[in-house]
């Protein structure tokens, strides 16, 4: 074989193995890439995993912490339970509004009896924010309860509306008790001036 024909092969067979050397370091550069997304991928879904399960968790601690009331009328009273079974009442305060010069109730039987909202009401009438005659009427008052759920304690304070009516007979006045209903949520410290504010605006 000629010197030239020797150097032809040598030539190719150098070719051969650049592109074997080439088309290796290109697989390697795949299987890093590939390795990469694998581990991104992965690292993603426990990622996503996490931030679901701290979501769920948080969403529960805010729902256990979240207090709504219901009322059931017995007689002259509204019996108040929690709407949500796993939540346990321990006491609540209630407070009127500070024009009517009716003080605080403290219970640890979560109830709202005729007395008292037919005391706020005397008084309401006595400074002009009531109506007389028969009909019925609302009285916000502010309720801080403290209640138990998934073991914990916790407190919340709220304005509700106390739905009642007002019979006036010839001898007494009669105070029936209709119901609750949520008007806004606050705090220990804020739920009087907002108790406040809001009789104004309702009485002028």
């Amino acid at each position: 074989m000629s010197e030239p024909e020797n150097r032809r092969q040598a030539a190719e067979a150098a070719a051969i193995r650049r592109r074997w050397i080439t088309l290796g370091e290109v697989l390697a550069v795949v299987a890093v890439i590939i390795s990469g997304l694998t581990f991104w991928n992965s690292y993603q879904e426990r990622s996503n995993s996490q931030a679901e399960k701290a979501a769920e968790k948080q969403a529960k601690q805010a729902k256990a912490q979240t207090l709504i009331l219901s009322a059931t009328a017995d007689a002259r009273n509204l019996r108040l339970a929690a709407r949500d079974p796993e939540q346990a009442i321990q006491g609540q305060t209630l407070t009127f509004p500070s024009a009517l010069g009716v003080k605080g109730i403290d219970t640890v039987d979560p109830r709202i009896e005729a007395s008292w909202v037919e005391s706020a009401w005397k008084a309401a009438r006595k400074h002009g924010g009531a109506k007389g005659g028969s009909g019925d009427a609302r009285l916000p008052v502010a309720i801080t309860t403290r209640f138990v759920s998934g073991g914990a304690a916790h407190s919340d304070t709220a304005i509700y509306d106390v739905g009642y009516r007002v019979d006036e007979g010839l001898l007494d006045t009669d105070v029936q008790l209709l119901g609750l209903s949520l008007v806004e949520r606050g705090t220990a410290r804020n739920v009087q001036p907002k108790l406040d504010a809001l009789w104004k605006r309702r009485t002028g």
